[in-house]
């Protein structure tokens, strides 16, 4: 049988943290249910396809879900079974080739193009990935295949839920130009809104759209990166392994005011999530950056170089507050809608040198007295967090922001497979599951 060309497949669990719940409790299975929230408050993380009838979507408060959904069902999460379960999958797919590159804790890129000569056809290694999975975890899965990694991804979504689609070569045109354009990679509902205002609702459309009008409308960077898109020019290739460039988290806040005692435990939580990332896999780094996002959609990024790798909860937090203190006061002041930070120029740092103390004293430096025992306390909440939990210790600013977003632990299944790609970065103060 003749390969067809799209061989580059794009395998995603269809609402994968909803499925795993109705898995694991079958009398859930065919009932609109939520994964997080509740009735009067808290934040939904993930709903079944049954409760996406009625509107409800991860993100959304609890309370709003319940007025859509009166029948829904609050389960709390299975964080074990998630890792657990997303990881049986990738076994699954790497059953099948070597060449996978997992993107998140639940979708994968295969290539497959040394592969069928032993499994046949794209088509007919996807239909192979569905069903195993289907059979052998129990979890539904689609499957996109393409010549590209952005078509398989489009091809994935329409497939939803639990389907295949495969786009053929020389058919790619005729597949693309109908769909909405916010199935391209990286519009979200600022962009589609820009661009629908303009009557440019559709892929084709927009590859019609001449690029100076474009790039008016979303910015140059944005716009060239989405025409790119909606012609099909990606040459990525699907990477098994990645070394990570940065580390990152940032927290959506709705509209505030920039008062010190928020940026604090917005920041602090931030700084905790990433420096914990950090010394996970032995490392530090120089350059801290704090983006800031003001009402109205302008961010700035300020960014400030270290003369030494850092992985300390209580370093980081000071140095993104006065980088983002600093921002604010620059911009007089404006509400601020989302702060973020990162870590680059990251060295292994399994270890730390102690310093003798020379004037004037760093507490930024880690060799430092103060530096290493920043170090030593972190080491310490870490053992006993790998032990009794995520919540069981921390610094207060952050625990004290713990209670108003999304769990750590949701959080970390996403980060953790993150941090294998070349920029890492958390998502807002929301679930980023995709359109399942």
């Amino acid at each position: 049988m003749p390969v067809s060309g799209a061989t580059i497949l794009h395998a995603d669990l269809d609402a994968f943290y909803a499925s795993v719940e109705q898995l694991l409790d079958p009398a859930l299975r065919g009932r609109p249910i939520a994964v997080g929230g509740r009735p009067t408050g808290g934040v939904v993380l993930a709903a079944s396809y049954e409760a996406k009838a009625f509107g409800v979507q991860g993100g959304m408060p609890g309370w709003r879900a319940a007025r859509l959904c009166p029948e829904l069902t609050f389960v709390r999460g299975s964080f074990r079974e998630y890792q657990r379960l997303g990881d049986a999958v990738m076994t699954v797919l790497a059953d099948v080739t070597p060449l996978v590159e997992r993107v998140s804790i639940d979708e994968a890129f295969l290539d497959v193009a040394g592969s069928t000569h032993l499994f046949g056809a794209p088509e007919h290694i996807a239909r192979t990935i569905r069903a195993r999975v289907r059979e052998e975890i129990g979890l539904p899965i689609s499957v996109g295949a393409a010549r590209t990694k952005h078509l398989a991804k489009i091809a994935s979504q329409v497939a939803k839920p639990d389907g295949l689609v495969v786009v053929t070569p020389g058919t790619e045109r005729e597949f693309l130009d109908p769909l909405p354009v916010g199935l391209i990679w990286g519009v979200g509902p600022v962009h589609q809104a820009r661009l629908a205002s303009h009557g440019i609702t559709t892929i084709g459309q927009l590859t019609a759209t001449p690029s100076s009008t474009v790039e008016r409308l979303v910015g140059h960077a944005v716009g060239h990166k989405l025409l790119a898109m909606a012609h099909d020019e990606d040459t990525r290739r699907v990477v098994t392994a990645r070394r990570s460039r940065s580390v990152g988290a940032q927290s959506a806040l709705g509209r505030r005011s920039p008062e010190p005692e928020l940026l604090r435990a917005v920041l602090s939580h931030l700084a905790d999530r990433v420096s914990r990332r950090l010394r996970a896999t032995g490392t530090a780094g120089r350059t801290i950056t704090v983006r800031v996002r003001f009402a109205g959609m302008r961010s700035v990024t300020r960014a400030r170089t270290l003369s030494q790798p850092v992985a300390t909860t209580l370093t980081l937090t000071e140095v993104a507050e006065q980088l983002a203190t600093g921002a604010i006061e620059e911009a007089g002041r404006p509400e601020i809608t989302l702060l973020g930070m990162s870590v680059s120029k990251l060295d292994q740092q399994h270890a730390l040198q102690l310093e003798l103390e020379l004037p004037p004293p760093d507490p930024w430096r880690p060799g430092s007295r103060t530096g290493a025992s920043r170090r030593a306390v972190d080491g310490q909440m870490d053992a006993i967090r790998e032990r009794f939990g995520t919540d069981a210790v921390g610094y207060l600013p952050a625990l004290m922001r713990r209670g108003q977003t999304v769990p750590d632990e949701f959080r970390e299944l996403a980060e953790r497979e993150l941090d294998t790609g070349p920029t890492t970065r958390a998502g807002d103060d929301q679930p980023s599951e995709r359109r399942a």
